[in-house]
């Protein structure tokens, strides 16, 4: 029984000197701190506030919506199949953004900064570069068009600006440098894009579409892809140059769709261009009228005892080009009107013969 008073009374002792030496819970010093003066921000993170500020208003969200059939009594409805990024190209309420975000869409949703939501109707698209533009109905105050930079003189290391919507996550900003130049993406149409900007600013499901920016809030690309085996952001993603949207988005605009330039011929397939072992694609045949009749361009010709060869393409502007596809990619590189030359195998010679590009259909 001692034993058990003993216990009893050391307990007491010990919860009274814990009364005695701690604070009550309800004690106002026991739960914060004097706050220290900060300081000002450093000027870079001034600058990042700076650009995302002026930016952000021209960022949108953009959501695709199916219409689907329901299967027991056939009626419509509609419902979300994905998200993407966009932003204002103009006062019209021209919205450009990536061809993958729109492309399966049934109708189309853009949700400005101010939480806005407005229907939006395809303008017209450029497949093989990634880029369409869609426009909405939305009063000129409520569109700021964002600003327009320059991508041919980027150099690595510096900083860049993410804007998006990652994983529906609106007005989220990321920050990173320029990690490369010059690579080459596949566009949906299995089309090369060339001299994309690789950055490794945090780029997700969901920023695609939106706008990469330079250090001084200017656009200089698209973000149109990350390299990722989880999907996730891995350090590693892409964006179409400023220069390249520059060019394109007015000719969306204006016709709904990339004039691509050509030269008037027709070549021959993959196949006979391989059984003849040619270093080049071959002119099957020149369009009547067409600018490369008139630079005199030959086809190739049907005679009593065999195939007289056309012209074979050697190079662009001395660029080599192999087949087909490079030399639609190397042509790419110019606009309607522009002169190129040609260097091409004759019979048993090289000559060189400068061409006008045509719009092509």
């Amino acid at each position: 029984m001692k034993a058990v008073y003993i216990v009893l009374i050391a307990g007491a002792i010990g919860w009274l000197l814990l009364q005695t030496f701690q604070p009550p819970l309800h004690d106002p010093r026991a739960m914060s701190r004097p706050v220290e003066a900060r300081g000002d921000l450093a000027s870079d993170e001034k600058n990042t506030i700076e650009i995302f500020r002026n930016a952000a208003p021209s960022v949108v969200y953009i959501t695709s919506i199916a219409v689907r059939r329901n299967l027991f009594n056939l009626n419509v409805y509609e419902m979300p199949q994905g998200t993407g990024s966009g932003f204002i190209w103009d006062n019209q309420g021209r919205i450009v953004t990536n061809y993958h975000v729109i492309s399966d869409a049934g109708r189309l949703e853009v949700t400005l900064a101010d939480h806005s939501t407005w229907k939006a109707v395809l303008v017209g698209a450029a497949p093989d570069r990634d880029l369409a533009v869609v426009q909405i109905s939305a009063p000129t105050d409520k569109l700021r068009p964002i600003a327009i930079g320059e991508s041919k003189n980027l150099l690595v290391g510096q900083k860049v600006f993410a804007i998006g919507n990652p994983f529906g996550l609106d007005q989220t900003l990321t920050t990173g440098i320029v990690s490369a130049l010059g690579r080459e993406i596949t566009a949906a149409t299995g089309r090369t894009i060339h001299d994309v900007i690789q950055t490794d600013a945090a780029i997700n499901p969901g920023n695609s579409g939106g706008p990469l920016l330079d250090s001084a809030g200017r656009l200089i690309g698209v973000n149109t892809a990350i390299y990722s085996p989880s999907g996730g952001s891995s350090g590693i993603g892409f964006a179409v140059p400023v220069g390249e949207v520059n060019r394109v988005v007015p000719q969306i605009i204006a016709k709904g769709k990339r004039i691509r330039p050509g030269l008037g011929i027709g070549l021959a397939n993959q196949r006979l261009t391989s059984e003849l072992r040619l270093s080049g694609p071959m002119i099957l045949k020149v369009l009547p009228g067409s600018t490369a009749e008139k630079a005199g361009l030959r086809g190739a010709s049907q005679v009593w005892d065999g195939l007289v060869l056309g012209d074979v393409i050697l190079a662009v502007n001395g660029k080599p080009v192999r087949d087909d596809e490079e030399l639609r990619d190397e042509l790419d590189q110019y606009e309607v009107g522009q002169s190129v030359t040609l260097s091409l195998r004759r019979d048993s010679t090289e000559v060189e013969v400068k061409v006008v590009l045509e719009a092509m259909n």
